[in-house]
């Protein structure tokens, strides 16, 4: 019998340590250089190809925003340290943003493997399988909070990723969630397992407000489901 495949990391799941080489040294540890800040890891399967070099250079260009919210960067791509060096380059011409965070080295896929993040319906010109273009926050603990895959064709939305950064921060500081298409500053949800007496005691009698919707008419009802209140905070600054 063969190898069973190896299940990808998912939500809650702790994301593995990566230890290896980056572009800069060949002792890097993830979790040692994440410490205790929340962290974002962007999947690509190759150097020098079109949609990941845009993307690099902008995370790169974006960088104060990260820092502001207290995320850490970290690229992985499944080739050596010589190639990322080379590769960085083109992306500063190309784009004209230096990519100085660590770039993970993985030619022989041996991490991606362990990962179980290898797109065997995508093979490079070697035969290989090619990395899943996913990208995954990581909050302080180093477990996934969210993650978002992309086809080869498509380039990331940064604006969505601070966004959904946004969120996450807020939504780990207080008992709200946020609804479609929300924005920094909006309203929020307030969260559902919440009584309404229980909402009450954290945000104040008049501190949220009751969407009155059918399903909810003419019961004596200890939660309504659509509550509203001001959004708490803004993202996480250091």
């Amino acid at each position: 019998m063969g190898n069973a495949p190896v299940k990808a990391p998912a939500i809650n799941d702790k994301f593995p340590n990566l230890e290896g080489s980056t572009q800069d040294t060949d002792s890097f540890d993830l979790y040692e250089y994440l410490g205790t800040s929340w962290g974002i890891i962007f999947m690509h399967p190759g150097d020098f190809t079109p949609v990941c070099t845009t993307e690099l250079g902008a995370a790169a260009k974006r960088r104060d925003e990260f820092k502001n919210r207290d995320v850490k960067m970290c690229g992985f791509s499944c080739n050596d340290s010589a190639s990322h060096k080379a590769w960085i380059e083109d992306i500063k011409a190309a784009v004209g943003a230096t990519v100085d965070f660590p770039l993970f080295c993985d030619p022989d896929r041996t991490v991606s493997v362990k990962l179980g993040v290898l797109d065997e319906t995508n093979k490079d010109s070697k035969g290989l399988p090619m990395t899943v273009r996913s990208v995954y926050i990581l909050k302080p603990d180093k477990t996934i909070a969210l993650m978002i895959t992309y086809p080869a064709s498509t380039g990331r939305s940064f604006d969505e990723i601070f966004r959904v950064i946004d969120s996450l921060q807020r939504t780990s500081n207080h008992q709200t969630a946020t609804p479609a298409d929300w924005k920094n500053g909006k309203d929020v949800l307030v969260n559902f397992p919440l009584t309404d007496k229980q909402a009450t005691e954290k945000f104040g009698k008049n501190g949220y407000r009751i969407v009155k919707v059918p399903s909810e008419m003419g019961k004596d009802l200890p939660k309504h489901y659509m509550r509203y209140t001001k959004d708490l905070g803004t993202a996480k600054k250091k």
